[in-house]
């Protein structure tokens, strides 16, 4: 043991740096020395790590910019420090007070009404305001001027301003006018923008903006219009402490006013919502492509290591123990890991700049820049060193049991086995950190528990996948070509490459074809499905006692059509069994329902398009206490069940319910349905207006454009929806949210690619002594290219075919099961995915095949 320390105490000095280094750990001064002689074989390991940080940190980072952007313009969005909405009524006098005691009220009014210019016609976003609007921020008038000044009136005819799609639509220009209900407006300017607009929901029309008396003027307001009041207050005392209080005594004081209250905290919780969601799916996808290039992580370590044979025997044999030959290359790998997690987090800091103006194509806010965001480049930082951890502790474990003898043999594979124990439960638990910080710190915990389960999963199928690949390989009959005997050899033998081009490409391709046929189904459901199904019409705030004469005019028009009719009211939840609705702790796929008002009607039976689930629909002359019907999955997110009460506030009036039954609800053929229905006693004295659609039989735009004439015509107050112009706003943003998520995807792929260059080129060395002794046997370069192109065309279609099987499979589950869609194959798909993986494989194989079948027999021949 003497004459062994020895020559390891001689060479500690050996090349040592003067100064501070000669006192560093001795497995960090060897780790250091061999990082002298360059980064040659980790390109791949670094980009890996790189893209993958880079990838989560800049999604990350993106969604605190556009949070932040919220939070700090609340004020500005929401339209004052506090904002309380109410549908149908106005504040009564007593309400108004009670605010205007706090500070300066600005009152909105916003509702859909149609815009008609000669025979044309558009549905419109009228917002109705008063002098002092807007409390925070500024309204953008191209040209400038001041917008009260321009919307009122003058010469007894008020004006308007309008953002320039409605003057596209209409054809006017300024000085020309536009009818809204019994009044012609004057145009007088073009609308930019409007700092409160993002609170106010999604439009379906190009806005409109109107005095207070210039709404009043067109006789749209009725007793249950569907008008949304807004009363924005800029308060005297604008302190955290100020506004919870003035909440909290608005709450107090009129506990039936029914009024949805905002903060500037606040100010667009369903935006803020959104970006949550979607931040979590782009967080997972560059998830995934941090683990895809793991598998380019161990492959690098792997090489690295097996490059390194000989120094780690030779180490041994002067003395080092394994414990040192571990730390040596577990500082090295962490090092390099570092150096990778830097780049990306330089990278991931970047991206808020360097996408702003499309990020505001999907959200339309401005994003907070000028800052980095430390808490999503740490997170950043902690996923990659965990994941270099766990996918290079392997190797790592298995170069400490490097045998000295190894100095004497050329080892042409890394000698098998597994690492010892302590490395193996080092590496279960790097895993287990990495899984609970990827489920810990999601918006929705459950869906990233299946992810990362899926992710497990998948991870083991490629892998029995690429097994049963070497397996068929090895059993079937022997080719009579050389050439094809040669490429099915490789694809089984000893070290062969099949399982990293599986794993590499199959990954990302699956996560590819996935996303493409959910989009194509998408935007096939929204083109086609929905279209067929769905009415042409959707008529709002008809009145009541003119809603035969409707049915008339409809029948007049269009005697083919359909007309269906309902009572249509808003309400909102107040509390469930006596709990108020902001302290429900409600799944995030029902929380929205607790949030703003809802669409409510009374029907005495079911509508089309539901089943029941659990309870009894009410008798058609039910006279008892108030009942409710509710879509059963919000009653499931909510925790309500038969028998439980509602309290719904509808005309600023609580009303307590029970739930008689829940209902399973078709959504997605667009026909007349509410999350809540209520027994027609509820409403029997209430004022309302009702709701209509009407389905033609066949899609004659000269019908549809007779029914908007007639229509705007005979009943000016009601607002005109057509589903085709609905529809085609509605795929405009699911298009420009798949460019998004195929974006992030693709970051996957490239993480793939990277895999398997990085793989063939740690093949390189095997490669090059197959073909030096093939080419000193009488094979031609030729003969191998065209073998070589044969092995890697045959892993790429098993990989192709892999990825459109999973991608297919997954895409049905989310389609059937989560979004109660219909799935259809889409060839174009599966031709993509086999196409790129051919691509892939043969041109990265190939590019680097050409190379070594250059090389020269003798020089490799005296090595062997």
């Amino acid at each position: 043991m003497s004459a062994m320390a020895e020559p390891s105490r001689s060479i500690t000095p050996v090349g040592a740096v003067r100064g501070t280094s000669s006192r560093l750990p001795l497995p960090l001064r060897f780790a250091l020395r061999e990082l002298r002689g360059g980064l040659k074989g980790f390109y791949v390991f670094i980009a890996c790590i790189a893209l993958g940080v880079a990838a989560i940190a800049g999604v990350g980072s993106v969604s605190r910019a556009l949070i932040d952007g919220i939070n700090q313009e609340g004020q500005t969005i929401l339209g004052g420090d506090a904002a309380f909405i109410l549908i149908h009524r106005e504040l009564d006098p007593d309400e108004y007070a009670f605010l205007d005691g706090h500070g300066e009220v600005v009152t909105t009014a916003s509702l859909r009404a149609m815009a008609t210019v000669g025979d044309q016609r558009t549905l419109s976003e009228v917002k109705a305001v008063e002098d002092g609007y807007p409390l925070f921020g500024a309204v953008e008038i191209a040209g400038g001027g001041d917008l009260y000044d321009l919307i009122s009136e003058r010469d007894g005819v008020y004006g308007l301003v309008a953002e320039r799609t409605l003057f596209d639509r209409l054809g006017v220009e300024i000085g020309d006018s536009i009818r809204f209900g019994n009044h012609d407006f004057e145009v007088r300017g073009i609308l930019d923008s409007e700092p409160d607009r993002l609170a106010g929901g999604m439009g379906f029309g190009p806005r409109a903006m109107v005095s207070r008396e210039g709404l009043d003027a067109t006789g749209l307001i009725q007793p249950g219009s569907l008008v949304r009041w807004r009363y924005g207050v800029a308060m005297d005392d604008p302190s955290d402490a100020a506004l919870r209080d003035l909440i909290a005594d608005a709450k107090d004081q009129f506990p039936d006013a029914g009024w949805e209250i905002r903060s500037r905290a606040n100010a667009a919780p369903g935006l803020t919502s959104q970006i949550e969601r979607f931040t979590q799916f782009l967080s997972l996808v560059g998830f995934t492509a941090l683990v895809v290039g793991g598998i380019g992580v161990a492959n690098a370590v792997r090489a690295h290591l097996d490059r390194r044979r000989g120094v780690i025997a030779t180490l041994k044999a002067v003395g080092a123990d394994g414990g040192t030959v571990f730390w040596t290359y577990f500082l090295q790998i962490l090092i390099l890991a570092l150096i990778a997690i830097v780049i990306g987090l330089a990278i991931g800091a970047a991206v808020p700049f360097l996408t702003q103006s499309a990020i505001q194509a999907i959200f339309p806010i401005e994003a907070a820049a000028g800052t980095a965001y430390p808490r999503e480049l740490i997170l950043a930082l902690v996923y990659g060193v965990l994941l270099a951890a766990v996918f290079a502790l392997w190797p790592l474990g298995r170069a400490r049991d490097v045998p000295v003898n190894a100095l004497f043999r050329d080892h042409v594979s890394a000698r098998a086995g597994r690492p010892r124990l302590v490395y193996l439960v080092a590496l279960a638990g790097a895993a287990l950190a990495l899984a609970g910080v990827v489920i810990g710190l999601a918006y929705d915990p459950l869906v990233s528990a299946i992810f990362v389960a899926s992710a497990i999963a998948v991870f083991i199928i490629l892998r029995a996948v690429a097994w049963l690949i070497m397996v068929i390989a090895r059993r079937v009959p022997r080719p009579r070509g050389a050439a094809l005997r040669l490429a099915v050899g490789n694809i089984h033998r000893p070290g062969a490459i099949t399982p990293t081009v599986v794993l590499s490409l199959g990954l990302g391709l699956t996560l590819f074809v996935t996303i493409g046929l959910l989009d194509g189904n998408l935007s096939r459901e929204l083109q086609r499905n929905i279209p067929d199904q769905a009415p042409s019409f959707f008529f709002l705030d008809i009145p009541r006692e003119r809603s035969g004469e409707f049915s008339d005019l409809m029948t007049e028009i269009a005697p083919d059509g359909q007309v269906e009719k309902v009572p249509m009211l808003r309400g909102r939840i107040v509390a469930v069994e006596g709990v108020r609705a902001d302290q429900i702790e409600a799944t995030p796929d029902a929380a929205w329902v607790l949030r703003g008002d809802r669409g409510v009607t009374y029907q005495d039976t079911p509508p089309e398009g539901s089943t029941l689930v659990t309870g009894e629909w009410w008798p058609a002359d039910y006279a008892g206490p108030p009942l409710v019907s509710f879509d059963d999955e919000l009653a499931t997110g909510l925790g309500l069940e038969i028998g439980e009460t509602l309290t719904v506030n509808v005309l600023g009036r609580n009303l307590e319910v029970t739930v008689a039954n829940t209902r399973t609800v078709a959504w997605e053929n667009l026909s007349i349905n509410f999350v809540m229905i209520f027994s027609p006693n509820t409403f029997a004295s209430a004022p309302h207006m009702m709701l209509a659609t009407v389905s033609l039989p066949d899609d004659s735009d000269a019908v549809e454009r007779g029914i908007m004439r007639a229509v705007s015509t005979d009943f000016p107050e009601v607002a005109t929806v057509r589903v085709k112009e609905a529809l085609d706003a509605v795929n405009g943003i699911i298009s420009q949210l798949a460019m998004a998520i195929r974006a992030a995807s693709s970051v996957t792929l490239i993480a793939g690619i990277l895999v398997l260059a990085g793989a063939l080129a740690a093949s390189h060395r095997h490669r090059v002594y197959d073909a030096v002794i093939l080419k000193t046997l009488g094979a031609t370069r030729g003969r191998l290219l065209w073998s070589y192109t044969i092995e890697f065309g045959i892993l790429g279609l098993a990989t192709a075919a892999f990825a459109l099987l999973a991608g297919s499979v997954a895409a049905y589950l989310v389609l059937t099961y989560a979004m109660a869609a219909s799935f259809v194959f889409l060839p174009g798909i599966a031709v993509f995915a086999v196409v790129s993986a051919l691509t892939l494989t043969l041109a990265l194989g190939l590019a680097g095949t050409w190379r070594i079948l250059g090389e020269k027999p003798a020089r490799h021949l005296r090595d062997l």
